[in-house]
């Protein structure tokens, strides 16, 4: 609450001094609205998946920081190449058909990691990973192309502050939502599963036979032994809820690169035309 008055005070604040530290005037340009508006939803996706990966990988899989580090890392090495690739290709095609393509991408990328179950390997794993590294190259490069192109060059530094500082808010607002939305929903599928398990189930009766054979053949006794198949069957049902969870948070991070895909149209192409001496000047909108 405190964060959302003082950002609310220092819009205000911006908004009606002659001198301010950010000037919001340049939210005028139509192409770089709205690609502030994609950069701070873009990270909200990235980081979230990130996050949610670690988390993941360590919460309910038991990999160490190590271990969690090496199925994030990938992502990272396919990232440089991609950037190579889109930097070369930007003044080639159209930014917005690069911008498309790496937004298809990383919703590709999640919605491989929307069927994770707890016997996934570390490929399975790795392989979303490369694809969304490979989305992100051409997701910033086009973006941020299409966004500070068309802005004149006198009030390009307090552009490039605005698309920073927005860019950030969106990724921290991101990682806030989605531990926010899995904490609920793990709540959710919690309680539809253990309105599933019962003493009249045989499926429950099957399951605490078999862990009170487990705890009896290592010595526990009868009582003992039903108490801890009790518990170990709550343990399972949480977790099976927060693999749901975890699931239905990819997914739904997923169908957010896709439906982001409509803004697209309405930004304007920029490429590179000859100047008065014959020279390439980037930056040029086309008429449309």
């Amino acid at each position: 609450m405190l964060a959302v008055c003082a950002l609310a005070g220092f819009i205000a604040r911006e908004v009606t001094t002659d001198h301010p530290i950010l000037d919001f005037s340049v939210f005028g340009d139509r192409n770089f609205t709205l690609g502030a508006a994609l950069v701070s939803l873009t990270p909200f996706g990235l980081y979230a998946s990130m996050l949610l990966v670690a988390l993941y990988t360590q919460k309910l899989l038991g990999y160490d920081a190590w271990n969690a580090g090496l199925v994030l890392a990938p992502g990272g090495v396919v990232n440089m190449i991609s950037l190579v690739i889109a930097g070369r290709l930007i003044a080639h095609l159209d930014q917005r058909w690069l911008l498309a393509i790496g937004l298809v991408l990383n919703g590709i990328g999640l919605l491989m990691m929307s069927t994770i179950t707890l016997s996934v390997d570390y490929w399975t794993l790795v392989w979303p990973r490369f694809v969304q590294g490979l989305g992100l190259g051409f997701t910033f490069v086009p973006l941020t192309t299409l966004a500070l192109a068309t802005v004149a060059k006198d009030r390009l530094g307090n552009a490039t502050a605005a698309y920073n500082v927005v860019r950030n808010i969106g990724g921290s607002i991101g990682i806030a939502l989605a531990t926010t939305y899995l904490v609920r929903r793990s709540q959710h599928h919690q309680a539809t599963l253990v309105g599933h398990v019962d003493v009249w189930s045989a499926e429950t009766t099957r399951r605490l036979g078999q862990w009170s054979q487990h705890f009896g053949d290592r010595g526990a006794d009868t009582y003992t032994a039903s108490r801890r198949a009790t518990a170990m069957l709550y343990h399972d049902t949480v977790t099976q809820a927060q693999v749901l969870a975890y699931a239905d948070e990819f997914w739904v991070l997923s169908m957010f690169f896709f439906a982001v895909l409509i803004v697209l149209p309405l930004m304007r192409r920029v490429r590179s035309e000859p100047g008065p001496s014959g020279e390439r000047v980037e930056g040029l909108p086309t008429p449309e």
